[in-house]
This record gives C-alpha cells, sequence and structure tokens, in this order.
C-alpha cells in the first residue's frame, strides 16, 4: 500500500517532452491509486495553490524547472523528487524510465531525503526567496559600485559587473563559473563571489550560515536584484538589498547514496548528459 495519497507533477510547459512525461507520469499514479495535479512549473502562484496537502512533487524538466518547484514546495515543506529532461541536472535526480520504474516503490517509502538552504533577499520591504542564488549586477555592459556589508560590518565596495551571494546549491551554478568554490550540497555556508571584479577585494569568501549581508548600489548608479536567474527587480542608487539564510528549507527526495554527490561531479562539471 502506498504512503503517499496525492502527488504534484510540475513540468516546463516549453517543452513537448516534458509535457508528455507529465501526461505519463499521472498515468501510472493513476495506476497506482494515486491521485495527482499537473501546473507548468513556472505558474508558482497557480501552483502553491494546489500543493498543500501534496505528498510528494515530482519536477519535469532540467534543473531551470526544479528551481521554480523548490519556490512552490518550501513553504509546504513538500519534498521534490526531479525528473531530468535536461543535460547537466545537477539538481535533477533521475531519468523518465527510472521514474517510472522506481515509481511504486517511491511512493512507498523507498530513497532518502536531502535538505537544501534556501536564501531570502529582503529588497523594499519585500522578501525573495532563492534556491541557487541572489545576484545584484549592472543593468548594462558596465560596471557597478556595489557598497557590501557583513553583520552590519564594512567589507568593501566592489567596482565589478555584479555581486553573487549563493548557496550551497548554486555553488554548481553561476558561482562556479565566476570562479567560486564548490559546496557539498547539504552545507549552510553562504558564498560572497563578486563578477569580474576591477576594483575592490577580488576573491570568494565562504560565510558562516548565521551572517547577514547587505548590498548597497552605491549614488549614480542602477542594478538588477535577480533571484536564481528568473525573477529581475530593478534596484535604483542607494537602495539596499539585505540577504541571509532563508527558515525555508528544500526537500530532495533522493534515490542514489549520498556519495553520489562525488562521483558524478566530474561527468556533469565535463558537460556530459545523465545517464
Amino acid at each position: 500500500m502506498s504512503f503517499m495519497q496525492q502527488v504534484g507533477i510540475l513540468y516546463n510547459s516549453e517543452l513537448e517532452e516534458a509535457r508528455d512525461v507529465a501526461a505519463r507520469l499521472g498515468e501510472s499514479l493513476s495506476t497506482l491509486g494515486v491521485s495527482s495535479w499537473q501546473c507548468p512549473a513556472w505558474e508558482e502562484d497557480k501552483a502553491k495553490q494546489q500543493v498543500t496537502g501534496s505528498d510528494l512533487l515530482l519536477s519535469v524538466g532540467g534543473d531551470g524547472t526544479m528551481l521554480h518547484a523548490a519556490h512552490i514546495s518550501a513553504p509546504a515543506n513538500v519534498p521534490i523528487l526531479g525528473v531530468n529532461l535536461g543535460k547537466l541536472g545537477f539538481i535533477t535526480e533521475l531519468s523518465t524510465d527510472e521514474a517510472v520504474s522506481k515509481l511504486p516503490s517511491l511512493l512507498k517509502g523507498a530513497g532518502w531525503v536531502e535538505e537544501r538552504a534556501m536564501l531570502e533577499a529582503r529588497l523594499g520591504g519585500k522578501s525573495f526567496y532563492a534556491l541557487n542564488d541572489v545576484v545584484v549586477r549592472s543593468t548594462v555592459a558596465r560596471l557597478v559600485n556595489i557598497k557590501t556589508e557583513i553583520n552590519g560590518g564594512m567589507l568593501a565596495v566592489y567596482r565589478a559587473d555584479g555581486v553573487i551571494v549563493a548557496t550551497a546549491t548554486g555553488s554548481t551554478g553561476y558561482s562556479l563559473a565566476a570562479g567560486g568554490p564548490i559546496l557539498h550540497p547539504q552545507s549552510k555556508e553562504i558564498i560572497l563571489q563578486p563578477i569580474s571584479c576591477h576594483l575592490g577585494l577580488n576573491h570568494t569568501l565562504v560565510l558562516p550560515s548565521q551572517s547577514v549581508v547587505d548590498l548597497k548600489v552605491m549614488a549614480g548608479d542602477k542594478g538588477i536584484l535577480s533571484i536564481d536567474g528568473q525573477v529581475d527587480i530593478p534596484i535604483y542608487s542607494e537602495q539596499s538589498t539585505r540577504v541571509k539564510l532563508s527558515t525555508y528549507v528544500v526537500h530532495f527526495l533522493k534515490t542514489h547514496q549520498p556519495k553520489y554527490f562525488y562521483s558524478s561531479l566530474k561527468r556533469k562539471l565535463r558537460g556530459k548528459e545523465q545517464s
């Protein structure tokens, strides 16, 4: 008998394959006696109205789809299982065939849950949540001056393309491309990474989990606040963004053993598709 009674299926609506896989998974769940609902992952508000009462979310697409799924699942504390249709699949878990074949056992409690940290960015009285990273960057192809404080203490004024604040999950994304380190996925530390820094402290900092980072766009400059590379909010001169670890966490349902992260890292960084 299944321990799970309702499963949500989030999918990349821009991919016909993702729509087909979502339908296939929905049929499999019905056969197993489990109710399900489906929604494009990009329609976060609509999905959040349906997620309450769900035991699991299936994310069908690539890592971008998983980021949307994280925003939807975290407030409801519902675990996510990623079905990979992308190339790298850093945070997706299974291929389509694996998902279908393992679904009966997963519904009965197989697998284990990995907890991932999220960030909260506060700008203008509103909070935004990120699984990968929060980025303050220039609006155009020019340098921007960003005053950076940690726990109320002055660190530097970066003259750079921008500054990345990343989680361990985000350490294999934009932060890595900008020269940052790779952290174990379950690490709670925060990465502070300047982008193409011209003046200032041109080094990556790995901060304790309780750190609070304030990023202020200096007078005469304008910027963009980017949340997981998917939501962009204008930042005006002298506006400050406060970034810290969120109280929300994301739970990923996993089938591979924890050591799989290390064994798969080299292959994924070389750009090979997940097998």
